[in-house]
């Protein structure tokens, strides 16, 4: 995995483009298209965060920039149905190469494991990407409003739509959350780490929250790690937590989250 110099976001979308060239060569688009139109099987990954209290979407992911490698052996398989049987509502796996030492092998054997909704966590910049999240089974995709114009934005948010797989719209400020609105997004997530300088801030989420509007689903991500956090957060009035690196650096992620469930009384 390379270190990070510079603008983090930049540098992985950068390297997430040079990559997408090299699949584009190796599996056309029109074989995605097929393969994405024969998809059966979806799973509501909106619906399950809509449980009435604020639910966990537990996150898989091998390693990160902030953080490096996070778990060696990494077993998705075994994860996923340890967070499944501690609780969580839906799972994340990360599917980027370079900097989280992902696949979309992994996200395939995650969702194979379990009965949850899976996201597919990923810089997706190309409605080439759209497609093969679908063709690989996963029912949610994450968008990063700080990586995209406005017209790319509207398109994936309305591709997504007609896809049937959610799409998860990050939202770091004000300014994106208003792009986010202006393009149809419907699934809010506000992320609390900064993907420029890697900093977190739960009040990111406390500080954007009033500013969703009622009919949109919110989601907090990153940066939680306390029973505390979560309670701040469903005072807040969010649907969703999404935890990773505590999870992922615990001896026993499954544990783990059943522990911090229990503790605030969602278990």
């Amino acid at each position: 995995m390379p270190p990070p110099t510079g603008n983090v976001l930049e540098e992985i979308v950068a390297a997430r483009r040079q990559a997408l060239k090299k699949e584009r060569a190796r599996v056309p688009l029109e074989v995605q298209q097929q393969a994405a139109a024969r998809r059966v099987g979806r799973r509501d990954f909106a619906a399950a965060l809509c449980g009435g209290r604020l639910g966990v979407i537990a996150e898989m992911k091998q390693a990160s920039p902030s953080a490096g490698t996070l778990r060696t052996p990494y077993r998705p398989r075994e994860i996923a149905q340890a967070y499944e049987a501690a609780g969580a509502v839906a799972l994340s796996v990360l599917t980027e190469v370079d900097f989280f030492q992902g696949s979309l092998t992994d996200l395939i054997d995650a969702r194979d494991a379990v009965g949850l909704p899976v996201l597919r966590k990923d810089f997706i910049v190309d409605a080439y990407q759209v497609y093969e999240s679908v063709a690989a089974g996963a029912d949610a995709l994450l968008l990063i409003v700080a990586t995209l114009s406005n017209n790319s934005l509207r398109e994936l948010v309305a591709l997504s739509e007609r896809l049937s797989i959610a799409a998860l719209t990050e939202v770091h400020d004000e300014d994106e959350l208003a792009r986010a609105l202006e393009a149809g997004a419907r699934l809010i997530g506000v992320n609390n780490r900064n993907l420029r300088t890697l900093e977190v801030n739960l009040e990111t989420s406390l500080r954007l929250r009033s500013k969703i509007p009622s009919h949109c689903i919110a989601v907090s991500e990153s940066g939680i790690k306390t029973s505390a956090d979560l309670a701040r957060l469903e005072e807040a009035g969010y649907h969703a937590a999404l935890i990773g690196e505590h999870l992922m650096r615990a001896e026993d992620p499954g544990q783990e989250l059943e522990v911090l469930l229990q503790t605030t009384g969602r278990r």
